[in-house]
């Protein structure tokens, strides 16, 4: 038996003893977790927002099912067909688990792989246990775990499990940002903060940081947001098409990256993006939202949006490890796995915690 974090209903989270993870498939490893943390998505779990989850949890009776989808591991056992690993390796996690076979990921849509089990590459935490425990059994272990270099704190190399592969390939990449452009991002929760620090690599000149919390834009700012700006006090709109622009461009930003979720931001970012921009939604929409396609498509305005392949881990592995990308200004609290229940109260309440994001340690 294990301890573990799980979900039993909408609004019902226990933290309690569970069967220990088995090896299924010759792909498969067990691993300790070492450290994991929660997510936005977490939250929207957690309320009950996602069907299957609902389905399965209610399934398992008092049981549950764990969540998470984010860690670092120690691996202790290994599959027949595992080959990159090794008891003993410490490991990054991703939060998509992509068989690596089937059509979808034999063209770079992980996200909606469909030889896994699931419905998705978002399997942990979501349609089989996730990392909210003191043991995971991590499917094609091969294609969705990194071992940690040495030297780098563990706590840094977590944030690679999910927030800063989706904010930069999501918004950063997707969003073409690139040295001497304009970026706003809408926005400066977790995933909108890594997306300013992954963005900053590429040099832009402008980085205009919008949220209606002011703790998180003195983050932003000194995280090096160039503005920031709380649209309770400063219409954004506005501030941005006032800005100074060169080579005879018209106003707006190249690259408006929305991290909200909101209609309303949404709206903002066609509000705000120049001729020839990019908006790239990185925030999950679950309310339609309006798209001004008359005014846009006479603008040349690329528009993005998606769920994460993970694809770029390894990229952004190598600039953590080379000093030019630095996660761990996000990390806010600690809390030790047994205080789950506790961390994910906390990381709800953010408006008043301040929680960016939040470490829990297997001890």
């Amino acid at each position: 038996m294990m301890k573990a974090l799980t979900y039993l209903k909408p609004g019902l989270i226990r933290y309690q003893s569970v069967a220990k993870p088995k090896l299924l498939k010759s792909t498969d490893i067990i691993g300790k977790t070492l450290l994991t943390t929660v997510c936005g998505s977490d939250l929207h779990f957690w309320e009950g927002a996602i069907p299957e989850t609902n389905e399965l949890a209610e399934k398992n009776g008092s049981r549950g099912i764990v969540l998470g989808h984010e860690g670092i591991v120690r691996v202790e056992q290994v599959g027949s067909d595992v080959k990159k690993f090794k008891p003993g390796d410490v490991c990054i996690v991703s939060c998509i688990t992509p068989c690596g076979t089937c059509w979808y990921c034999k063209n770079g849509c992980e996200a909606h792989c469909i030889g896994n089990d699931g419905t998705s590459g978002i399997i942990l935490g979501h349609e089989i246990d996730g990392m909210h425990a003191e043991y995971v059994r991590v499917p094609f272990a091969d294609n969705c775990m990194y071992k940690c270099p040495e030297g780098v704190p563990l706590d840094s190399l977590l944030m690679l499990s999910d927030i800063f592969p989706t904010s930069y390939e999501l918004g950063v990449l997707d969003g073409r940002v690139k040295e001497g452009s304009s970026v706003a991002i809408i926005g400066m929760g977790p995933v909108g903060l890594a997306a300013l620090l992954s963005a900053k690599v590429l040099k832009p000149d402008t980085i205009i940081a919008i949220d209606l919390d002011d703790t998180r834009l003195a983050v932003a700012k000194k995280l090096g947001a160039t503005y920031t700006i709380n649209p309770k006090n400063t219409d954004p709109v506005d501030f941005v098409m006032k800005l100074p622009t060169k080579d005879g461009r018209g106003p707006g930003v190249d690259t408006a990256i929305e991290c909200a979720g909101s209609p309303v931001t949404f709206k903002m970012c066609q509000d705000m993006i120049a001729t020839n921009g990019t908006i790239a939604n990185v925030g999950i929409q679950t309310k339609p939202s309006r798209l001004d396609i008359e005014r846009l498509w006479f603008m040349n305005v690329k528009i993005t949006m998606g769920v994460v392949n993970a694809s770029s881990t390894s990229q952004l592995l190598k600039q953590v490890v080379a000093g030019e990308l630095d996660p761990s200004p996000l990390i806010t609290h600690h809390f030790k796995l047994s205080e789950a229940e506790k961390a994910y109260e906390l990381f709800r309440d953010s408006a008043n915690s301040h929680a960016i994001k939040v470490v829990l340690t297997n001890e």
